[in-house]
């Protein structure tokens, strides 16, 4: 049995680790109020983009009356050889299995699509360092490549998800439909954890190009919060004071769909055609910048159920510390009696 200066010694230190992993808790319950926050203050503008694009569906023709085929390049469906999957992970460690699901999630994929081209854009430093290790990096290709199928690391994007704005969603969203427009790529995916409330969550990866339906998202994989993961994020958020209901967004919702949705005939400014083309490529811009709002507060709550489980194992290992200290103090205590009777008994 450990001495009792060693238990007090490791009493004083796991309390020292309870106390940091309270901080964290509580700085992590902070930023993901202000996550929940932006992300219910992007709503309203991509509700609002999808119901004109929904508006000009109707009175632009977005497809040729011969052919059947769709004038917007971003429409085009074709086979899928050339894959490129934005992978969008923490720039951090310390939130459980965030990051594992993951990757775990970004393999599943790549496994279901072996023997197609498949070019990785990461976000966050998790996802990049992990997929560096297992694959190459290289340069996106062009449309001339004859290169075989295999699946390579083309992009980075490191430190940016602390505050994250508009400006890095639509420059990944430009990029990406530079080149699906031209036929580098044949679809793009993004995968990343759809964040609701603090137990309503799940990792999906949601097809964003081609668009084939305004206002749908188009999940490919789906994995949901198990029953124990629920139960833990409900514990950990009733000591941190935040919410676990999503958002009441009702009355945004409706006040956003009544807007184009009478049956008369809009004038616009420009030609309802020339407004659908130039509008899409926002849609797409909105759809990562969703992703990255989401997956950020779904980092938050993954951190700030972590560190309350790391929080109450400190508080178990401090308690049966003390009483094992207790027990060897009384254990001493017990020989020393004994030692002093015996030798008076000797006497």
């Amino acid at each position: 049995m450990a001495n009792i200066l060693d238990i007090r010694r490791r009493i004083r230190s796991v309390t020292n680790t309870r106390q940091i992993t309270k901080a964290m808790k509580m700085v992590s319950a902070a930023k993901l109020r202000r996550a929940q926050e932006r992300a219910l203050a992007a709503r309203p503008y991509g509700q609002m983009l999808t119901n004109v694009l929904k508006s000009l569906v109707s009175r632009a023709e977005i497809y040729d009356p011969e052919t059947g085929e769709p004038k917007h390049p971003l429409l085009a469906q074709r086979p899928e050889r050339n894959i490129q999957l934005i992978v969008v992970t923490g720039d951090k460690g310390l939130a459980g299995a965030f990051n594992t699901n993951i990757l775990k999630a970004a393999m599943r994929f790549l496994e279901a699509n072996a023997g197609k081209n498949i070019e990785i854009e990461a976000v966050g430093r998790k996802g990049r360092d992990f997929l560096r290790r297992r694959y190459a990096t290289a340069t996106p290709r062009t449309v001339e490549s004859e290169l075989p199928a295999r699946t390579t690391l083309v992009g980075e994007h490191i430190g940016v998800l602390n505050k994250v704005d508009y400006a890095l969603a639509a420059g990944i969203a430009g990029r990406v439909i530079d080149r699906y427009t031209v036929g580098e790529i044949d679809a793009v995916y993004v995968l990343f954890n759809e964040f609701k409330s603090v137990i309503a969550q799940r990792l999906i990866v949601e097809r964003v190009l081609p668009v084939e339906q305004i206002g749908e998202a188009t999940v490919i994989q789906a994995e949901a919060m198990t029953e124990e993961d629920r139960k833990r994020a409900l514990e950990a958020a009733k000591g941190a004071g935040v919410g676990v209901r999503p958002a009441d967004t009702h009355e945004i919702d409706l006040a956003a769909a009544k807007f184009a949705a009478a049956p008369v005939d809009y004038i616009y400014e420009q030609p309802a055609g020339e407004l659908f083309a130039s509008l899409l490529p926002k849609y797409v811009g909105i759809q990562v910048f969703r992703a990255l709002l989401e997956s950020v507060a779904a980092e938050h709550a993954a951190r700030m159920t972590a560190m309350d489980a790391a929080t109450s194992n400190a508080t178990d290992m401090i308690d049966s510390l003390t009483l094992a200290m207790n027990r060897a103090r009384q254990a001493k205590i017990t020989k020393e009696i004994i030692e002093i009777v015996s030798g008076a008994a000797a006497l």
